[in-house]
């Protein structure tokens, strides 16, 4: 682990209590990731503007949603919004697969080429609505949304949980909110309401 990075770890642990998310926080190369340039600043805790309206999520946040989804290592993830595609590393280190999904071409391309750099290579990409989630490739055990995602969203993408799997997204509201949903064994979903949140929206597609 580097200098920048064990600091940052230092200062995500009285947040994120999880040892294997930090462990991920600590060994995905941020810099790959950041903006160019900005390389220098890439193990602060902060978002950075990436182009095309969108961020690289602050590694706080990273972090906490990474916990939340409790990934285990033989877990099927969806990651709706891969922006930069540090977000979909983090998960690809937790888990055995990765779908990341982004609706900015240039975005995602990008992303190949860092995370091709950085030696991820359990994560697949695609350009697409992401609201829509990958009904094909489903059920999964978790879906990370990284992406402020509208109220009407949120049941299509829990349609595609595996019993047991978990979501989670920050909500537009009043208030932009994180969700945690769970599909339990009975097919039913429970979500709970967490902390706020700020992300940019999610980019959908018109309607037909």
């Amino acid at each position: 682990m580097t200098g920048p990075a064990r600091r940052l770890v230092a200062e995500l642990e009285p947040y994120v209590g999880d040892a294997r998310v930090l462990g991920a926080i600590a060994t995905v190369p941020r810099e790959l990731f950041v903006p160019p340039g900005m390389e220098d600043r890439a193990y602060d805790n902060e978002a950075m503007s990436i182009g095309c309206g969108q961020t690289i999520s602050q590694p706080l946040v990273v972090a906490r949603m990474a916990a939340l989804l409790q990934l285990m290592p033989g877990d099927r993830v969806l990651d709706v919004g891969t922006g930069s595609g540090y977000h979909a590393a983090v998960l690809a280190t937790l888990a055995a697969r990765v779908w990341s999904i982004e609706r900015h071409a240039a975005l995602s391309a990008q992303a190949a080429i860092a995370l091709a750099a950085a030696g991820v290579h359990n994560v697949t990409l695609s350009v697409g609505d992401g609201s829509r989630g990958l009904p094909a490739l489903a059920p999964f055990d978790a879906i990370n949304v990284a992406a402020a995602t509208p109220p009407d969203a949120l049941g299509g993408l829990e349609a595609q949980l595996a019993p047991g799997g978990r979501l989670v997204a920050p909500v537009t509201g009043p208030e932009q909110r994180l969700v945690l949903s769970r599909r339990e064994a009975d097919g039913t979903v429970r979500r709970r309401t967490l902390e706020e949140v700020r992300f940019v929206p999610l980019v959908r597609d018109p309607e037909p």
